[in-house]
């Protein structure tokens, strides 16, 4: 539209994986192949336990005289106040804080976190110039590449590659190629990461978090598959609560994306600024949600579930989709998973790559596989790597056979790719 303000031209422009998400419906949905293997969905499985959990706390507090004042006022911008107390009361037992209320954030799920985030710390400054929202550590989660509403404020670093094994790697942040100063407005990442399942380890978040608070930059550690719920980490790691670093959890993959739920966790200078902008832009998150919620935060049920149920259900998709790749795939070929560290998604990395990831993308598809194009997953990196083409995404969300079947056909299609190749 031609009567669109550059924020709107900007902000109704789809990024990454959503870009895409269009052609991936509509193949789903155009019924030419009854047998689609869909290895993209970023959807958690609905798991009974976790599905049952819910539905009893909702009953709980449907049956509650709370339940009219719940649904039928507004609240606090910051968050109901028993799911704030809950936050509270479980992290500071857990991990021997001492939170107060001023510390805790309710937000409508952690996506709008980093947009917050990002248009509060970073973008035009008040004292003149522009400063960058950093992620230290490409490739990482898709959204971020939307969240400013100053174009090109995002920057991303590229990362060191580590061959660990046979047909198995992992990124680490190259500290030689980020550069902390007064350019930088805030730090994003995801840990464990959305796409790769990469994990930082608690020194290098450790490392990036002193780096900032030289120049009092806020670092988000994005903990939406991390512990304590849905603790979708198979690597030891524990939260990192340093002054400048806001903690921000999600429950979607803790059972409860409809609901949209985020917490952020921090020094309360931090949070009084997020909530400001949280009040003009939505007022407060679902309270109905924050409801269910707060009880089985305050009992330890939810960590529980996330570390018997949730956890063990991608652990065991890890281990399908490993076998299998080292079933299927030729030595041959020179195919490397990243290590399975945490998350619910598989990234491969197909080393030299005769096409581009996009066009791979398209080859799966005639033989009824969906992935997601690797390229989709480095938002703010400017260097025109030859890497971001040569990898996918593989979602955990399909059942056991639906990973070997389309791991089978994965694996015939790149390597008869890299047989035409080399003629």
């Amino acid at each position: 539209m031609e009567n669109l303000s550059l924020i709107g031209q900007q902000m109704s422009q789809l990024t990454g994986v959503r870009a895409i998400m269009k052609d991936i419906i509509e193949t789903l949905r155009s019924g030419e192949n009854a047998s689609w293997i869909d290895l993209s969905a970023g959807n958690p499985v609905i798991l009974p336990e976790v599905e049952q959990l819910w539905r009893e706390q909702a009953q709980k507090i449907i049956d509650s005289p709370d339940f009219g004042p719940i649904i039928a006022r507004y609240g606090s911008s910051q968050g109901y106040e028993p799911m704030i107390e809950a936050i509270v009361s479980f992290f500071n037992q857990r991990y021997n804080l001492s939170l107060g209320s001023e510390n805790v954030l309710i937000t409508p799920g952690s996506q709008s976190i980093y947009f917050f985030a990002a248009n509060s710390f970073a973008g035009p400054m008040a004292a003149g110039g522009i400063k960058k929202v950093l992620l230290p550590l490409s490739p990482d989660y898709t959204g971020y590449g939307g969240v400013a509403l100053t174009p090109d404020s995002v920057w991303a670093v590229k990362p060191f590659i580590e061959k660990t094994s046979a047909h198995r790697f992992k990124y680490r942040p190259d500290f030689s190629q980020l550069t902390f100063d007064e350019s930088i407005g805030c730090i994003i990442f995801s840990r464990p990461s959305n796409p790769t399942g990469n994990v930082l380890t608690d020194e290098e978040v450790q490392k990036i978090a002193d780096l900032a608070a030289v120049y009092d930059i806020p670092v988000l550690v994005d903990s939406a598959y991390a512990p304590p719920f849905p603790a979708l980490n198979y690597v030891p790691m524990e939260p990192n609560f340093s002054p400048n670093v806001l903690h921000c959890l999600s429950l979607s993959k803790a059972g409860l994306p409809g609901e949209r739920l985020g917490v952020v966790i921090g020094d309360a200078k931090y949070i009084n600024i997020l909530q400001s902008f949280q009040t003009n832009a939505c007022v407060h998150s679902s309270r109905f949600g924050q409801a269910i919620a707060a009880p089985t935060i305050r009992s330890g049920a939810l960590a529980e579930i996330a570390q018997d149920v949730i956890s063990p259900h991608y652990g065991e998709k890890f281990k399908v989709i490993t076998s299998a790749f080292f079933r299927y795939c030729p030595d041959s070929v020179p195919w490397y998973l990243h290590e399975t560290e945490g998350g619910i998604f598989a990234w491969l990395w197909l080393e030299n790559l005769p096409i581009q990831d996009v066009e791979l993308y398209q080859l799966l598809k005639k033989s009824g596989v969906i992935v997601v194009p690797g390229s989709s997953f480095f938002p703010g990196l400017r260097e025109d790597w030859k890497h971001k083409h040569e990898c996918v995404r593989i979602s955990l969300t399909a059942t056991p056979k639906e990973l070997e079947e389309g791991v089978r056909r994965i694996a015939q299609v790149i390597t008869q790719v890299y047989e035409d190749s080399t003629g």
